[in-house]
């Protein structure tokens, strides 16, 4: 699966933090390749309107894990919303169950962090949640299943987050393993021209 992901950072030619802290060390696929897949110093060519649209499409895509029916239908819930702009996009995907374990602190990929909600590791207002893609709403509280905290990947963790700073709409409790959302997700930074895939999806 590694070599899949370093793939398509290398074809979309951005990290996209796939791998979690892997991307930020010298083991990161565009600092060791940093030209396309292909014959070496391939070069990326310069894209159209609709070609930029669909590139940045693919970088979110990939950053959330989401397959292309997935990232839809998020838009289509913003439309519902009222919020089709890029602030409610982001919003929802931020919202999402996995990412907010991520955003938490608590596994180091989103991948990773999907993996560990499917399980059913995770607890939302006290009842277990198996559903990545679920949306969460200001005042839910996500916790780690007091029955998984023996697990043997929750050994610890709690020692490791504690000087982790989570995102301002997260009130985190790294003794409890467990965060509140008290906000909207707003200053999130991505390597993405969210305007771009809004219009993808408009037309």
């Amino acid at each position: 699966m590694k070599p899949i992901l370093e793939k398509r950072e290398r074809s979309l030619g951005t990290k996209l933090s796939i791998k979690g802290d892997r991307c930020n060390s010298p083991k990161c696929a565009l600092i060791r390749k940093p030209y396309a897949p292909g014959a070496r110093g391939k070069r990326f060519r310069k894209l159209k309107e609709y070609g930029v649209q669909m590139k940045e499409k693919q970088k979110m895509r990939f950053i959330y894990g989401l397959r292309d029916s997935q990232l839809r239908e998020v838009f289509d819930e913003a439309v519902r919303e009222g919020k089709a702009g890029a602030a409610g996009v982001l919003s929802l995907l931020e919202r999402r169950a996995d990412n907010v374990v991520y955003r938490m602190g608590l596994a180091p990929s989103r991948s990773v962090s999907r993996s560990l909600v499917s399980h059913g590791h995770f607890l939302v207002n006290g009842r277990r949640v198996t559903s990545p893609a679920m949306i969460l709403r200001q005042g839910d509280v996500v916790k780690v299943r007091p029955e998984s905290a023996g697990n043997k990947y929750f050994a610890g963790l709690s020692e490791k987050t504690k000087g982790y700073e989570a995102p301002t709409w997260l009130k985190m409790d790294a003794n409890k393993l467990e965060a509140e959302i008290v906000g909207n997700p707003s200053d999130v930074q991505l390597p993405v021209d969210i305007g771009a895939v809004v219009d993808y999806y408009s037309k």
